[in-house]
């Protein structure tokens, strides 16, 4: 991987949502209302954090874009896919996650973002209704397609790069299957195929943003760019990607808490989690085949921080259960509870609850924001392929599992990749240990 210092972000950025739904127009609407001074980006680490460079005498506490060339909020023109027709502006009163009184000062801004016919496959999302689909012959006609939004994007409205990010729903778990996800050659087989169960329309999305030099970030827990096929795409086009799945709530909490318990040697016998959510995602994640793909997802996070091999006397054998449920009645505000059971000195049993009371989306909607900043970044930079100093703000990171690779899902150790790769983006040293 290339490590050279970012080149000017000039023009505009696109940023191409697949999703327009509670996630991404609270995005939208935020950063609307910030470049119009209305509102804050709390949350965000591009627009508010500061990294050091330097040691000693010479030490500086720095922006990001004060180190590395970055984009201002008003370089940012949105568009989207969506399966239902409503714009940005309905989609956002619609969503109930912001007051009108947060919507209604961009509403002209909000109302020109008309969806386009989304790649949508019901088998993907059984519990989705919607009638603005493409028509597609098969997966490959489905990519073509895909291609053709991107490629009349920029040509309509001048952007100088676009990002592409996944904020829709969660697909049904597609298991990495080499014969199909192996190669670029095997995977483009399958689309002309049409192998609808092992070429998710996730897939045909990522393929056609990397096929028009678009960076590519799954915010699901979907089987899509974790392929063999992907990475090898990344590489031959020379597009940095990065994925999976939004870290807002429960996870966030898991890798900032878990490394608590291992930093202080305490034992661990279990950790139970469970959510309740009513959005569309709630909706969705109430099948059995879509919970699936986010059960992987959150339950990857805790055996990498605490490891039986590690600590066989303290995480040999503990107990890790996962719950989502759909209960129409929270609408975005999610609450997620964790009873976690630790034992301490001589082996003596404690208990830790932590009930945490979140909006889901506006815990996304900055992470969108960085994401999108941060690969746009990398691509300047010469990155290309999986982006791991981006786990920080993913639940399930990307890595090689072909060769048992072990992502990092420690909250700090996953701060100090980020901030490595910002300074080494700006011509500095990466000079924190991972430890």
């Amino acid at each position: 991987m290339a490590k050279e210092i970012a080149k000017p972000a000039t023009g505009k950025l696109g940023i191409m949502v697949v999703g327009l739904g509670a996630v991404s127009t609270t995005f939208m609407t935020g950063v609307m209302m910030a470049r119009k001074g209305l509102a804050k980006p709390v949350g965000s680490m591009t627009q508010y954090d500061k990294i050091r460079i330097g040691k000693g005498e010479n030490k500086k506490y720095l922006h990001y874009k004060d180190i590395v060339p970055m984009p201002t909020l008003d370089d940012l023109v949105f568009a989207a896919w969506d399966v239902f027709p409503a714009n940005a502006y309905e989609s956002a009163i619609n969503a109930e996650v912001l007051k009108e009184k947060d919507i209604e000062p961009v509403k002209d801004e909000l109302l020109k973002i008309k969806p386009l016919k989304a790649a949508f496959d019901k088998n993907y999302a059984k519990r989705l209704d919607g009638d603005n689909v493409k028509q597609c012959k098969d997966r490959w006609d489905m990519t073509e397609q895909i291609r053709e939004d991107i490629r009349n994007f920029k040509k309509e409205t001048g952007v100088d790069r676009v990002v592409v990010l996944w904020a829709a729903s969660t697909e049904i778990y597609v298991e990495p299957d080499m014969k199909y996800h192996g190669t670029i050659a095997a995977l483009e087989q399958a689309m002309k195929d049409n192998v609808v169960d092992k070429v998710a329309p996730s897939m045909c999305y990522a393929y056609a943003a990397l096929m028009e030099e678009c960076p590519f970030i799954m915010g699901a827990p979907n089987t899509t760019v974790d392929i063999p096929a992907m990475w090898e795409l990344a590489e031959k086009t020379q597009m940095p990607i990065a994925g999976k799945d939004f870290k807002t709530g429960q996870t966030l909490v898991k890798s900032g808490f878990a490394p608590i318990i291992g930093t202080r040697m305490l034992g661990l016998n279990g950790w139970f989690s469970t959510n309740i959510l009513g959005n569309r995602d709630g909706l969705v994640l109430d099948e059995p085949a879509n919970f699936r793909t986010k059960e992987v997802s959150k339950l990857s996070t805790l055996e990498s921080i605490l490891v039986a091999d590690d600590q066989p006397d303290l995480y040999s054998e503990y107990y890790h259960k996962v719950r989502i449920n759909y209960y129409p009645p929270r609408n975005d505000n999610k609450e997620g509870w964790d009873n976690i059971d630790i034992f301490g000195w001589m082996g003596y049993p404690m208990q830790i609850k932590i009930n945490f009371l979140c909006r889901d989306s506006i815990l996304a909607a900055p992470l969108c924001l960085d994401l999108c900043l941060l690969i746009d970044l990398a691509r300047r930079a010469g990155r290309c392929g999986t982006q791991r100093f981006l786990s920080f703000f993913l639940k399930s990171p990307m890595h090689d599992y072909t060769v048992d690779e072990v992502p990092v899902n420690h909250l700090f150790q996953q701060y100090v990749m980020l901030k490595n790769a910002i300074r080494e983006m700006g011509g500095y040293e990466a000079d924190e240990e991972i430890d």
